[in-house]
């Protein structure tokens, strides 16, 4: 009799203990939905989306998180995809409402100094005239850079102050367009040098808040991946949008 006792109470233990690991599961995955569903992008915009082509070769690696935020944009989202690239903007993928098609359209940056940009605000404003007055909805720039501009030499003296800057500031809030930007560092110059890596990220962060926007990094030479990026980007859009709203 005890024997039997014994048995249905293990099998009872076991019975509970089953059922608590399947509720605990379910929360965290009820936690996690939730917490997908909070990060998500809540109102339609139009985003030019701008990577630097001689970025370290790490950046690559971030491909997939980048085409995920494209992918996640609410329908009616218009994107376009460009590098920027010796002195020139690559429109990889012009506006488009079709956002997987967008996402297709990423590749891997260069990495060589061959692709070097010197002066990444230039193209900022060739992107930012590529944005049409009569859509509706918020306008926005991802420019993923080293922020640093070297056309004119290198000084640091000067960082987040140069004439193109200023251009671009200008250009974007004509345009009620707000810059946002991810710092990664070049294979040249930001990538050994913690003075031209705040040169940089000075630069990126003056663009950014002159214009409405947010500048995000991680340290003066590196950075550890773009998930953290992304999830504070929409995290910014969707504040910035109920208080537009």
């Amino acid at each position: 009799m005890s024997r039997k006792v014994s048995a249905f109470l293990v099998a009872s233990i076991m019975v509970m203990m089953s059922v608590g690991a399947s509720s605990l599961m379910s929360t965290r995955a009820n936690a996690k939905t939730n917490e997908t569903e909070a990060l998500r992008v809540r109102d339609p915009f139009n985003i030019a989306i701008l990577i630097q082509d001689d970025l370290i070769s790490r950046v690559g690696n971030e491909l997939g998180v980048t085409r995920d935020f494209i992918r996640s944009l609410p329908a009616g989202s218009r994107v376009m995809v460009g590098y920027i690239t010796a002195g020139s903007l690559q429109v990889r993928q012009p506006f488009t409402t079709d956002l997987d098609r967008a996402a297709k359209s990423l590749r891997i940056p260069i990495a060589s100094t061959s692709a070097s940009a010197y002066n990444p605000y230039v193209e900022v404003i060739e992107a930012l005239k590529k944005f049409d007055s009569s859509w509706q909805g918020h306008n926005a720039v991802l420019l993923i850079s080293d922020g640093l501009d070297t056309s004119h030499g290198f000084d640091a003296s000067s960082a987040g102050y140069t004439l193109d800057i200023d251009r671009a500031i200008s250009e974007a809030n004509r345009r009620n367009t707000a810059i946002f930007s991810f710092f990664a560092p070049s294979v040249g110059l930001t990538s050994r040098s913690y003075l031209a890596a705040s040169y940089g990220q000075s630069s990126l962060a003056r663009v950014s808040h002159d214009t409405g926007g947010r500048a995000f990094f991680q340290g003066m030479t590196g950075f550890v991946t773009f998930d953290s990026y992304f999830s504070r980007l929409r995290q910014e859009l969707n504040r910035q949008y109920a208080t537009a709203s």
